[in-house]
């Protein structure tokens, strides 16, 4: 693997000795990883049924390696959220932010999820999940796989940090910022462009806008909180510099001391300038010490300041969608036994369940999902959302179709076709091996597919 000239003797004269064994290891084949949701199964039990080779990450309870000689991003279980294709170093980010049941969390560099999963799975349904991420492209993709993970809980917002901090000050008891960065630990990850955009000058303009983001999340974490920053780059100059720079803007936050997970090593203060010495507390992912591309993190304590909260939502509907909501509730009872607790909310045709934490007054920010999507109001009927289907476990639904994954079955649903089904007229959530992926509707002895068109195994 060729690599820029300027990057190859920077790092040749931070590592000294070591720089051969890395060099070495940015020429191997990259790790291969997944992550599987506790919101579908526990990881240990998936571990011993899964029909993939699976290896533990020593740094994420939640993380697999496979071979690349297998592809689970190509099998009904992926499709059904049972887990997320992730890269293995990426995951010390989520374990290490730690989110629990019942926080309010905000994951501010959100896209495309990998982290913001993993946050949710922590977090179990309970609590405030709050996914930003400014561009709006990648927000819709976002917006996807907090869909097909089955995520609850989450606000997905397509905004500028500065615009979330004036709505939500001190209002966070996590933040996690994985910052937009050079991405060097990306050079031999497949069909990635970081290699081939990167210049020398990219660091300095990278660690230029991570001080912005940082100080607007700083904003928001309540008084107590913890604030994890990351990079996926091995620049000196956005780590260890970018942290020093922030604690001394910021001396109400500290680098809080978290037992060092397995295979992680500390960072290096004396390569930034000016470093402060408390960041050897932050740490790094070297690709010749662990299978994975490489990463920075580091866990942040602010340790002044209040815990604030946000306006609640406040909703007012006109006696025609007050009548809507009430039929929209009995039609419901044509689909689940029993919907997760929070409020139904009618935006235009589009019904939503928001949960409790969930019930902020969002008016003026740019939100792609909120909540749970239940369904779409059409003439007096409910059509129910695919976001529905990935929302609850199988005996939640009034009625299940369950297809083999091993036999075929799963993935002609997942192309689109329709087949015979010998069930109850209706609605019907239609699983593979237990793991539910979509609708179909049974009439006749026939099930007719309502999985997505966007979303089907065309050619696959």
């Amino acid at each position: 693997m060729a690599l820029p000239a300027a990057f190859e003797q920077r790092m040749q004269r931070l590592l000294g000795e070591e720089y051969p064994a890395f060099r070495d290891a940015l020429a191997r084949p990259q790790a291969r990883g997944l992550r599987v949701s506790p919101l579908k199964i526990a990881p240990e039990q998936f571990a011993a049924q899964a029909p993939f080779a699976l290896t533990p990450v020593p740094w994420a309870p939640e993380g697999f390696f496979y071979p690349d000689t297998q592809r689970p991003g190509r099998h009904p279980y992926y499709e059904a959220g049972v887990y997320y294709i992730q890269e293995p170093s990426a995951m010390a980010v989520g374990a290490l932010a730690d989110a629990k049941p019942g926080e309010r969390v905000l994951d501010l560099c959100a896209a495309p999820g990998g982290k913001t999963t993993h946050l949710a799975g922590r977090m179990h349904g309970e609590g405030l999940l709050v996914a930003n991420e400014i561009h709006a492209g990648r927000a819709a993709i976002l917006a996807q796989s907090i869909e097909r993970m089955g995520v609850q809980n989450c606000i997905v917002c397509n905004e500028t940090p500065e615009r979330l901090a004036q709505r939500f000050p001190e209002f966070f008891d996590c933040i996690v910022v994985d910052a937009p960065c050079s991405g060097e630990g990306m050079f031999r990850k497949d069909d990635n462009p970081a290699q081939s955009e990167w210049t020398p000058e990219l660091p300095s303009f990278c660690a230029a806008r991570q001080a912005g983001i940082l100080d607007r999340a700083a904003d928001m974490l309540a008084g107590g909180g913890r604030l994890i920053y990351s990079t996926c780059t091995f620049a000196p100059e956005e780590d260890e510099g970018t942290l020093s720079r922030f604690l001394e803007r910021h001396p109400e936050f500290s680098v809080q001391q978290v037992p060092t997970p397995e295979k992680l090593s500390p960072a290096h203060p004396e390569w930034a300038e000016n470093g402060n010495p408390d960041t050897r507390h932050a740490f790094r992912l070297w690709p010749h010490k662990l299978d994975g591309e490489g990463h920075f993190a580091a866990v942040l304590h602010k340790n002044t300041g209040g815990r604030c909260d946000a306006p609640v939502l406040q909703e007012t509907y006109s006696k025609k969608e007050r009548e809507q909501l009430q039929t929209a509730e009995q039609m419901i009872a044509d689909l689940v036994k029993q919907l997760p607790e929070g409020r139904l909310v009618l935006r235009k045709d589009k019904l939503w369940l928001l949960p409790e934490a969930c019930q902020l007054d969002v008016t003026g920010l740019k939100i792609k999902r909120m909540g749970i999507e239940i369904g779409t109001l059409k003439k007096n009927r409910l059509e129910p959302a695919h976001a529905l289907a990935h929302a609850l476990a199988p005996e939640h639904f009034l009625q299940v179709c369950n297809l083999s994954a091993a036999d075929g079955s799963a993935e002609a649903y997942l192309r689109g076709e329709t087949f015979p089904y010998d069930g109850q007229k209706g609605w019907t959530a239609v699983a593979a091996d237990g793991f539910v992926m979509g609708w179909g509707k049974c009439a006749g002895g026939t099930m007719k597919n309502h999985y997505p068109k966007g979303l089907r195994w065309v050619g696959k």
